[in-house]
């Protein structure tokens, strides 16, 4: 993939000195000066509308964004992505999108249809199906070594990920997803405590809308190790053979270490999406929104949406409150 990686002196010396955040911050200035295409799509990013929502304890916006139209309402079947190209392939790229290699596995490129003021793909360079268990320690690794600006999210191949075919994360900007800054109170307020020691910390939350588990350590590898212990533990409550519904987001601190929040899914879309004309609302759940930015590519649903629709929209995305509570019981059993 060398063509694809930018011969940048200065990205080099941020390389060299094992800035990858400001490295990645400066690809992006790059490819916004050398990318017409991406340098438009990030100027109308600056002036999409957006409603914010207040819950109890924390906060859910609504963006409307049309350059998203086709994420949002890509076909994620077997035999739509059989038909098509995979578009995070090295061959199938826009000739002007270049990025930064990342441990000889990632290739990190901007995101030419953004959601994040800034927005990047983390890409495989191989083309192997999207999957979680085995590529946790990247996520950690990601989200360690551009935490200067950004978060990581990782969207399940059966919620949420455009291209379930091809590994991948996503990384933007901290504290855009309004759960960034919310996650801590919002456990506070809702959660049940599976695990509190020195370092580690992991609950089960509902908030009312959403289902999710909290890790927190600065223990790399103890985190790598319970969430081993979750996921099997999730995929047989779940009755899983393939990867169960999840979507992740995580954020490290040089303080306090990683935080990583694991949205647990009963469904990809909501009936919403699959209704006939007038009662149709085109919006397809994953991370991002479930961080708290909804995102709406036609603007007859963004006008339309209210707490009450997305109330609707996200507690039948997630599991139930009996799954959670077994969830809860199983790990603790295994920390006793």
């Amino acid at each position: 993939m060398n063509h694809r990686v930018y011969d940048d002196k200065r990205i080099q010396e941020f390389l060299s000195s094992g800035d990858i955040a400001e490295a990645s911050k400066y690809l992006f200035e790059l490819q916004c000066g050398d990318w017409e295409i991406c340098r438009d799509n990030y100027e109308q990013l600056k002036s999409v509308k957006v409603k914010k929502f207040q819950f109890e304890g924390y906060s859910i916006k609504a963006q409307f964004n049309p350059g998203r139209i086709i994420s949002t309402s890509a076909k994620v079947d077997p035999k739509s992505i059989q038909e098509r190209k995979c578009f995070l392939c090295e061959a199938n790229l826009p000739p002007e999108q270049k990025g930064i290699l990342y441990k000889d596995e990632y290739i990190i490129l901007i995101n030419p249809f953004p959601i994040f003021p800034v927005h990047f793909t983390l890409t495989n360079i191989h083309h192997q199906p999207q999957r979680i268990e085995d590529t946790f320690p990247y996520l950690l690794s990601f989200s360690k070594d551009l935490s200067k600006y950004f978060t990581v999210i990782y969207n399940g191949p059966r919620c949420g990920a455009s291209a379930p075919d091809h590994l991948h994360f996503q990384a933007g900007n901290k504290y855009f997803m309004p759960i960034d800054d919310e996650a801590d109170l919002i456990a506070n307020e809702y959660g049940s405590v599976v695990v509190d020691k020195e370092n580690l910390i992991i609950q089960t939350v509902d908030d009312g809308l959403r289902k999710f588990i909290l890790f927190e350590s600065n223990d790399e590898q103890l985190l790598i190790d319970s969430f081993r212990k979750f996921y099997k533990t999730y995929s047989q409550l779940m009755n899983e053979e393939q990867e169960p519904l999840m979507n992740i987001i995580s954020l490290y601190d040089d303080e306090f270490g990683w935080r990583v929040i694991v949205f647990l899914r009963a469904k990809h879309r909501s009936h919403h999406y699959f209704e006939d004309d007038e009662k149709k609302i085109l919006v397809s759940p994953a991370a991002i929104d479930l961080g708290g930015v909804c995102i709406f590519p036609r603007e007859e649903d963004f006008n339309r949406i209210n707490k009450e629709l997305i109330e609707e929209i996200f507690r039948e995305v997630f599991i139930d409150k009996v799954k959670l509570e077994e969830l809860n019981n199983n790990l603790k059993k295994i920390y006793e």
